[in-house]
């Protein structure tokens, strides 16, 4: 959970922000749709990371605070490295929502976990670096590719696995795979120890500004991985059974926050450095650039998860169709209602 210099950080964060200036831009608005009812609760319990591509969440304190929520509690989960704990915090209801990479959720809901997936927020931020002599995924058959944990549904495995599968590769054997945290990966690779590993932001601004290795896959510009949103707004599902205006209300204010780092990029790379979330402005900023997050109304979330279902399907990592999974794990009504309300 948090600890008072979270709170402490993230006081300086919303004052460097001004969200209330900046959300008036395209009909971005801080407060919200007056005809509804108060929500249900005013605690909100929001999944809190390191990945900077994940910054609408960290963004929407001020915004969710407008909505009715006063009391926000950001909760510590991890990230990248710690994707299983990460995703129990959301099953156990220490949780109530976030922002999540929709693969490892699927293979949750496959497993019968009380999660929901409500809404896309941004597509592609990973990347597959490799060395200078791979130019393929298919080449990747005999070479060393880095993992940072052995559970099934580690973030990088959970997509580089259906990656090999989709060109016809066994991720389970066709590939040796270096089990080292993310960071340890970036020196693995650049001393040509592993061939290939999955970077997300701003590691992945690093890896190229350093010039380590190249970008054999960037899933924000390389098709099919393009097509289908990576990051999605999930939530406890018990959460938004008993708490529907709150759970719209939660969704809107990340889906406006969505917006403002769009709008607003610089001026929120630079709260991010202020209040102490990242160290590098530089990275944040090309990191915030770089995704489209004011697009968040053109892909179809449930595209995305029949795309990626299938491809776990066919990487043998779930046993239920994309059909039950759409059925057991998402609900777009909030989203369908925000799609109408928040025209920009």
């Amino acid at each position: 959970m948090r600890d008072r210099r979270e709170n402490w950080s993230r006081r300086k964060f919303v004052s460097a922000l001004t969200l209330a200036g900046t959300t008036g831009f395209l009909g971005v608005r801080p407060e919200p749709a007056t005809a509804e009812p108060p929500p249900e609760t005013t605690t909100l319990k929001v999944a809190h990371t390191p990945a900077i591509c994940e910054a609408p969440a960290v963004v929407a304190e001020a915004l969710l605070r407008s909505e009715g929520f006063s009391d926000v509690q950001y909760v510590e989960v991890g990230g990248g490295e710690t994707f299983v704990r990460t995703l129990e915090f959301y099953a156990s209801g220490d949780v109530d929502i976030g922002m999540v990479f929709v693969a490892p959720l699927i293979i949750q809901v496959d497993n019968l976990k009380p999660v929901v997936l409500l809404g896309g927020v941004h597509i592609g931020c990973l990347e597959l670096f490799a060395s200078g002599r791979l130019r393929s995924i298919a080449e990747l058959k005999g070479k060393a590719v880095g993992r940072s944990g052995s559970a099934p549904d580690n973030f990088q495995y959970v997509l580089l696995a259906p990656m090999m599968a989709y060109v016809g590769l066994d991720p389970r054997r066709d590939v040796t795979w270096v089990i080292r945290p993310v960071p340890e990966q970036m020196r693995l690779l650049a001393d040509g120890k592993i061939d290939a590993f999955l970077a997300y932001p701003p590691l992945a601004q690093e890896l190229r500004a350093r010039k380590i290795g190249h970008v054999l896959v960037n899933t924000g510009t390389d098709r099919p991985w393009s097509q289908y949103f990576c990051c999605m707004v999930t939530g406890n599902r018990e959460f938004v059974r008993k708490h529907p205006v709150a759970t719209k209300r939660a969704l809107r204010a990340i889906l406006k926050a969505t917006q403002v780092c769009a709008l607003e990029p610089e001026r929120t790379a630079r709260a991010l450095v202020y209040s102490g979330y990242t160290g590098q402005y530089d990275y944040a900023l090309q990191t915030l650039k770089e995704i489209p997050y004011g697009r968040w109304r053109e892909y179809d979330p449930e595209d995305s998860v029949r795309f990626y279902a299938l491809r776990l399907h066919e990487a043998g990592m779930i046993k239920s169709s994309p059909q039950k999974i759409i059925a057991d794990g998402t609900d777009w009504r909030f989203l369908r209602e925000l799609k109408r309300e928040l025209k920009g």
